[in-house]
């Protein structure tokens, strides 16, 4: 439920022996003594990570690695800030699997 008078979401409240939906700005309801509030808590979505030993399937661009030397590394691109912000270059090293970030 929201407040009529500034729109914010109205929080239960006892006041004496009556049960009512109160908001910040000094809205109240009627007693809602026969009414049931309840309160859903969603949990927490489990994020699986997958580890891959085989990236052959990721494209490959000709940079140097900053551990190894090496000159070839898979890449792939990641939306990290804002939307109106250039995307996050992610590079793998084919020879030594070092992972570092490109923010060009």
């Amino acid at each position: 439920m929201f407040c009529p008078k500034c729109g914010a979401i109205l929080m239960p409240k006892k006041d004496g022996s009556k049960r009512i939906m109160s908001c910040s700005c000094g809205y109240s309801s009627k007693d809602l003594s026969g009414a049931k509030i309840s309160e859903k808590l969603e949990t927490a979505k489990k994020v699986e990570v997958v580890d891959r030993e085989d990236y052959e399937t990721l494209p490959i661009t000709k940079t140097e690695c900053p551990k190894c030397k090496c000159k070839e590394a898979y890449f792939w691109t990641i939306q990290t800030r804002a939307g109106d912000e250039p995307e996050t270059k992610f590079l793998k090293c084919k020879k030594c699997k070092h992972t570092w970030r490109d923010y060009d």
